[in-house]
């Protein structure tokens, strides 16, 4: 499938998903639902529908997934943000259809165009590095059978 913005506004019958740490199965409705998490302290008073956990801790050593997705679809976006400390130590990793080497694994940084922990400002179609640190990738990744 192309990516292309000729047809932005023709309606669509695919069914799309926002996985986050509020939401990791990227149900309908989802985001926005949590009560506990790493910003409750600072989010006690605004109650549901507000951002009370938008991230999560990584231990050093430790594995994280974000994601299990089963059925054929398509990454579209990426959104991550983390101190520069952790630009050359956190690794993403990315499995499609089963595989036992991921087909992604590079340091977090270096897929956002941003190596050795030095910001540079990027503004292109497939990544977006932000001066105050939020990265953006849009590189199609489809998979057949899981992600």
């Amino acid at each position: 499938m192309e990516m292309d913005i000729d047809g932005i506004s023709a309606l669509s019958d695919r069914q799309t998903r926002s996985i986050s740490p509020e939401n990791f199965d990227g149900s309908a409705g989802g985001g926005g639902r949590a009560t506990a998490g790493t910003g409750a302290w600072s989010a006690r008073d605004l109650g549901t529908g507000w951002k009370v956990s938008p991230s999560v801790d990584v231990a050093a050593g430790q594995t994280f997934e974000l994601a299990r997705i089963d059925g054929p679809g398509r990454i579209t976006h990426l959104w991550i943000t983390t101190h520069k400390d952790n630009w050359r130590t956190l690794v993403l990793r990315a499995y499609w259809d089963g595989a036992a080497e991921p087909a992604v694994e590079v340091p977090y940084g270096d897929f956002f165009c941003n190596g050795w922990g030095v910001f540079a400002q990027v503004s292109s179609q497939m990544v977006a590095a932000n001066p105050n640190g939020g990265f953006n990738s849009y590189w199609p990744m489809p998979f057949r059978s899981g992600a």
